[in-house]
């Protein structure tokens, strides 16, 4: 019996430049951001710098540094 794995797609597109991208930071409701419009902006979606608050479902989201 063999096994299929679930693969991820390989690029996302960015909701706010809709850039196609092989890397975007992805919340858990669906929403993925770039890191250039990450970056642009970081000012209004978070306060630590630690995580960052999802603009369509207002849940918390981790940056990967704890």
């Amino acid at each position: 019996m063999s096994r299929v794995r679930n693969r991820r797609q390989k690029e996302t597109v960015c909701h706010c430049c809709n850039a196609v991208l092989p890397f975007c930071w992805r919340c858990r409701c669906g929403f993925a951001m770039c890191q250039a419009c990450m970056l642009e902006n970081f000012w209004g979606m978070s306060c630590n710098g630690i995580t960052w608050k999802c603009p369509d479902c207002g849940q918390w989201n981790g940056y990967g540094n704890q």
